[in-house]
């Protein structure tokens, strides 16, 4: 059809189309960037789409606390590169990731990078969709399942409850080159607040909660390694959470949440993480050989 459309443009035109092929540029690439939300921790929380992109992929960069369940569903031969920020260290700089996603698409691979939660919310998604849309190159955002909402869920704390919290705010406790924090006298006013990489900061940010007039008493949580298996959850006020926080000796990777919505999981709180090593191991018996799948995820991707 190319062929056909080009014998009737003038000559300028064809050459532009022929040059094209000849450099592979943006107009002539075949690869594509999938920018995936892998979910807030627990493997089987990703979305059907993501999952069905990333058995499809040919090259898999994927963040620090991605499951390795996750990692493990790319194909065998795809390329698996480690992109994983820690506090204060970093397998390669942002910049350096953008440069090998928009290397790896520009070469006509499919590459799914894949982020912890959402790729949109407080995880860069934004400057590699850009870097990529800066280059010409095709991608495709698959939302995940945030673990500002996920994590406070598997808590057994809903976000919003009608009567107690009809809104939520969320917050990174994280700064970097000397960026401002959040405006914490506006977000004392949000009835429930999530705050996501914050634990190295919870002293402060509770400090800075009280000092803009949230009441020392309101309840407060951290959840360490929210939605696993080693989930685990301190409950206290906003004046005693980082003192209880330090006895339990809870770090990183945690999610903060203030509010009083964090009352309701004293009956709520359904998760155990014990009994669900069970739960998982009847649900795979149940997808075992020999049995129907039932899940859609595992059709090929349409293009």
């Amino acid at each position: 059809m190319l062929r056909k459309r080009e014998a009737r443009t003038p000559w300028r035109v064809r050459a532009f189309f022929v040059a094209r092929r000849r450099r592979g540029d943006a107009g002539a690439v075949s690869g594509k960037a999938y920018l995936v939300g892998a979910g807030p921790g627990r493997p089987d929380l990703i979305t059907v789409r993501g999952l069905r992109v990333l058995r499809r992929a040919e090259v898999v960069m994927y963040d620090r606390l991605v499951a390795k369940a996750l990692v493990d569903e790319a194909p065998t031969a795809a390329e698996r590169i480690d992109v994983g920020k820690a506090p204060g260290r970093h397998a390669l700089p942002q910049d350096r990731i953008n440069q090998i996603l928009v290397e790896r698409v520009r070469a006509g691979r499919r590459v799914v990078r894949l982020k912890g939660g959402d790729p949109f919310v407080l995880g860069r998604g934004g400057e590699e969709a850009l870097a990529l849309a800066g280059a010409g190159l095709p991608f495709e955002v698959v939302p995940g399942v945030s673990s500002a909402v996920a994590v406070p869920a598997y808590a057994g704390v809903p976000v919003t409850h009608r009567g107690v919290a009809h809104a939520f705010a969320v917050v990174t406790g994280h700064r970097s080159n000397g960026q401002e924090g959040p405006d914490w006298e506006a977000v004392a006013r949000v009835p429930t607040l999530v705050v996501l990489m914050g634990m190295g900061r919870l002293p402060r940010i509770c400090e800075e909660l009280l000092r803009a007039g949230r009441a020392p008493d309101t309840p407060a949580m951290a959840v360490q390694h929210g939605t696993a298996e080693r989930q685990r959850v301190v409950r206290a006020t906003l004046a005693t959470l980082p003192i209880r926080a330090q006895e339990l000796g809870l770090g990183a990777p945690a999610t903060v949440v203030v509010g009083e919505v964090v009352g309701l999981a004293q009956d709520l709180a359904w998760f155990r993480p014990g009994a669900r090593r069970d739960e998982t191991a009847a649900e795979q018996t149940e997808e075992a050989p020999g049995h129907a799948p039932s899940l859609p995820w595992r059709k090929a991707v349409p293009d």
